[in-house]
């Protein structure tokens, strides 16, 4: 037979505790923990009263046992503790006044509260109402004077410095708050435009090499069906590789390497009835950053040509000048006017961000020129 547990009352309050506390941030609010310190107000306060006995000490004690765990709660944890908060301690000041003249140290924590999580409209209005109560406990107080003023004085000065200095750091976090929303806004769009920038670069040329290779195959199958079965593999795969580096470009680690590309061009180029001449200086080398820039520029101008150039020949040139690495294209087909696309709006902004530039232009044939600062090149 098994006996069931025990689930004692002690018990499922140790566990509502221990999850409580390992919900709650690590970081204890010790800019505010020493303000506890104003507390002691409910102790000290009794003795300028000659008429106190032992019971305002008691409430004090009591005050104390009752109000430092909320102030605790309402620092470390998010809720609807901290809209209640001003008025929990301003309705506990109220109740144990009569019997504890220090209460009247509640509505300063009130005022914090006030400050720290109410609208700063709101807070304001706040502060003045407690200041209206204390002035209001000072005068049914029965401290005899001057010590009625050392007591009450302090408290209405602290509500409006508490107060204000809560209500400005407010304002600050929820600014703060905006500028790092502001920034994760912008950082999600710079994302995206990224993506879609190479998701276009990466897709214009790849299909663009498939629509002419799957044409290819058509008109070979005709006439040589296994000329065009190879050519149907070559679609594959060049499908394939596209699929791996859209993967890739989603994730952000992709890296292109300016020879692939131009190994890439050759084919499409040949394919669509293009020869591609290559003249590279010796001894380049390129940062990362450089090379993908460059080899995505160079991707959008084969994709170019390809499409709407009808050109016989295509030269590609990389050449280092004293200050630059400078990437032309040019063809022979038949230019135009034609505004820039995605593509090149897309490419212009990629190697503005290196620091380099771009130019087009599109009489006898068309050229492109891709420049960007040797600095950043190696």
């Amino acid at each position: 037979m098994t006996v069931p547990a025990r689930r004692t009352t002690s018990g499922w309050g140790a566990a509502a505790v221990r999850r409580w506390w390992e919900d709650s941030p690590r970081r204890w609010p010790t800019s505010g923990l020493w303000s506890l310190i104003w507390l002691s107000a409910v102790l000290y306060v009794p003795a300028f009263d000659p008429t106190s006995g032992p019971v305002p000490y008691l409430v004090g004690a009591a005050i104390i046992v009752i109000f430092v765990p909320f102030y605790l709660a309402v620092n470390l944890r998010p809720g609807p503790l901290r809209r209640w908060s001003p008025a929990f301690a301003t309705v506990l000041a109220l109740v144990t006044f009569p019997l504890d003249a220090g209460s009247s140290i509640l509505l300063v924590y009130a005022a914090g509260f006030a400050g720290s999580h109410r609208p700063r409209r709101v807070a304001v209005w706040w502060l003045a109402g407690l200041s209206v109560l204390v002035v209001a406990l000072t005068v049914v107080s029965t401290i005899p004077l001057p010590w009625r003023f050392w007591t009450f004085g302090p408290t209405l000065v602290l509500i409006w410095v508490i107060g204000m200095i809560t209500v400005e750091a407010a304002d600050e976090e929820r600014r703060a708050a905006r500028r790092h929303a502001q920034v994760q806004h912008l950082a999600t769009l710079s994302e995206r435009e990224r993506i879609s920038r190479d998701l276009h670069d990466l897709l214009g040329q790849t299909l663009t090499g498939i629509v002419v290779r799957a044409q290819l195959a058509q008109r070979l199958a005709r006439v040589d069906a296994e000329a065009g079965l190879a050519e149907m593999a070559e679609v594959e795969r060049i499908a394939r590789q596209a699929l791996a580096e859209v993967r890739a470009t989603v994730s952000g680690w992709r890296q292109v390497d300016l020879g692939d590309e131009v190994t890439v061009a050759r084919d499409a180029l040949a394919a669509a009835g293009v020869t591609l001449t290559v003249a590279r200086d010796p001894g380049i080398a390129l940062s990362p950053s450089a090379e993908t820039a460059l080899g995505l520029a160079l991707r959008e101008a084969v994709t170019n040509v390809v499409r709407h150039a009808g050109a016989r020949t295509c030269t590609v040139a990389l050449r280092r000048t004293d200050r630059r690495i400078v990437l032309e294209v040019t063809d022979d087909g038949v230019g135009g006017d034609a505004l820039d696309g995605n593509g090149l709006t897309g490419m212009r902004e990629r190697i503005a961000a290196l620091g380099g530039e771009v130019q087009r232009r599109t009489r006898d044939g068309s050229a492109l020129t891709v420049a960007v600062p040797a600095v950043v090149s190696g």
